[in-house]
């Protein structure tokens, strides 16, 4: 019997392989999505009810008109589809006056003209009586930034891609690629499929399916903990902006408490555990605990309550943190990965890159900084 046919598969429908499935869809292609898992899963990195976005970036400048230009297409997905998937809060993004947070985001405002204000640790807590920061800390405020809801996003996408003819396959683990007269064949652990081109998008299973990534990517456990504060009213999205944090503890990161969750936390790095995809350790452990509460004892004192929730993640790190885009040399594949943990907010911009590269073999925007030529390959 012939195999299937598609002008291209995408390997992997956490957030950026649904935005690519929705994508690609969107311009007519015949594709096809291949989930091992279900639509969505909380054994990857695109899970735990929210995702923090901001204009206002200390990472790179690279990375300010991908960041225009994703909040552009979440909003119009949001139109498209009439789900709410981005809940504007307004982003802190907060350090010692010197240190790269607040200096870099800062920046990244003043170079891109984007509408922000500079408070100190006492007009901070003024503004917004859930923080607890010191006089001599110096904050960005920007105020288009928000939450997104991961899971919502993923399965909005990938239902807007089925209404438009899109193929998904959950369940189905993708164990070999080879290259084919056809474009490419995709092996599974049910069948075999043909395309023209394919995608992965699969996170931390990347390098099971590209081996020379295995020196490249670097998976870690992840750890977010929801906490309850002494006054809900001091933590609700209306009142209290998502954050970045760098302190002497470490680099943290923040949501507000929605519908009464508890402030939601994390440690960028957490312990830096390295793990292996299928065996990422879920049970959560005091020194987990420990190492999010000493951030709260000391910056967020009205939130340092009871542990309400805790949920472990990936983050699929590269060496410098920058995330991955690579064409084959050898086939006609392209993967998008090592998003680092603060990918999810690309997404959108992300699946409309992947269409362009497939459909077009170039992009309009400037993904240089994702070059794998960066580590000598």
């Amino acid at each position: 019997m012939p195999l299937e046919k598609f002008d291209c598969l995408v390997i992997g429908l956490g957030g950026m392989g649904s935005a690519a499935l929705f994508e690609l869809k969107k311009q007519g292609l015949n594709v096809m999505g291949i989930e091992q898992f279900s639509i969505p899963h909380d054994k990857g990195s695109s899970h735990g009810l929210s995702r923090i976005i901001r204009l206002a970036y200390f990472e790179h400048p690279s990375y300010i008109p991908l960041l225009k230009r994703s909040y552009t297409l979440w909003r119009e997905l949001e139109n498209e589809s009439s789900e709410k998937l981005l809940l504007q809060t307004g982003s802190i993004d907060a350090s010692l006056p010197d240190d790269r947070v607040f200096k870099g985001s800062l920046k990244s405002c003043l170079d891109y003209n984007l509408d922000h204000e500079i408070l100190d640790g006492n007009s901070l807590t003024k503004k917004f009586p859930g923080y607890g920061l010191p006089k001599k800390f110096k904050a960005v405020y920007q105020p288009e930034g928000g939450i997104l809801i991961p899971e919502k996003c993923i399965t909005t996408f990938t239902n807007m891609a089925k209404k438009k003819g899109a193929i998904i396959k959950e369940g189905e683990k993708v164990l070999n690629l080879e290259k084919d007269p056809y474009g490419i064949k995709v092996t599974t652990n049910q069948k075999s499929y043909l395309a023209k081109k394919a995608v992965i998008t699969a996170g931390s299973w990347t390098s099971e399916l590209i081996s020379e990534f295995h020196s490249i990517l670097t998976p870690v456990r992840q750890v977010m903990g929801w906490f309850k504060p002494k006054k809900e009213e001091d933590f609700t999205k209306e009142v209290f902006p998502v954050f970045n944090l760098e302190v002497e503890e470490g680099h943290f990161y923040g949501f507000p408490s929605l519908d009464q969750t508890g402030l939601k936390i994390g440690k960028w790095q957490h312990r830096h555990e390295k793990t292996v995809p299928d065996q990422l350790r879920t049970d959560i452990d005091k020194e987990d605990e420990e190492v999010l509460r000493i951030c709260l004892k000391h910056y967020f004192p009205k939130a340092n309550g009871q542990l309400l929730n805790a949920k472990a993640c990936m983050f699929t790190n590269t060496p410098d943190e920058h995330f991955l885009i690579h064409q084959s040399p050898s086939m006609p594949l392209l993967s998008a990965s090592g998003f680092s943990g603060h990918g999810f907010k690309f997404c959108s911009v992300i699946g409309e890159i992947i269409g362009q590269l497939i459909i077009r073999g170039k992009t309009d925007y400037d993904i240089d900084l994702f070059s794998i030529r960066r580590f000598g390959r």
